[in-house]
């Protein structure tokens, strides 16, 4: 189907099955969907100013701990360490992009001296 161009896309192209879709309404509980590779755990050290990531297994054993100063050096190194230690960590795109957003949220949190708390 093809759709008018939103006015903010200007000059660019769009595919000729273009479209918008509008997207519906996320519910936290209902559409959650575990990620059977890992879970994460989020800490600020305020001391060092440093933020943690641990992975862990659902035997909650911490696998590894990866802690940098800023979000996207840290979620960098977990996803490059994963790629190249052929593991399967994250096997779901929300579940990185969740990764994502908590630890901007996080680094944030530091610079703006508010407490972190992860969702």
């Amino acid at each position: 189907m093809s759709m008018e161009k939103p006015a903010w896309i200007k000059d660019k192209k769009t595919a000729d099955d273009f479209e918008v879709i509008n997207c519906p309404k996320w519910d936290d509980y209902k559409d959650f969907k575990m990620d059977s590779g890992c879970y994460t755990l989020i800490k600020v050290h305020w001391d060092t100013h440093l933020m943690e990531v641990a992975v862990c297994d659902y035997n909650h054993t911490i696998l590894k701990s990866f802690r940098g100063t800023r979000a996207q050096d840290i979620w960098t190194a977990i996803f490059n360490y994963e790629e190249k230690n052929n593991l399967k960590w994250f096997t779901r795109k929300d579940h990185a992009a969740y990764l994502g957003k908590e630890l901007k949220k996080a680094e944030i949190s530091l610079a703006v001296g508010f407490e972190y708390v992860q969702e």
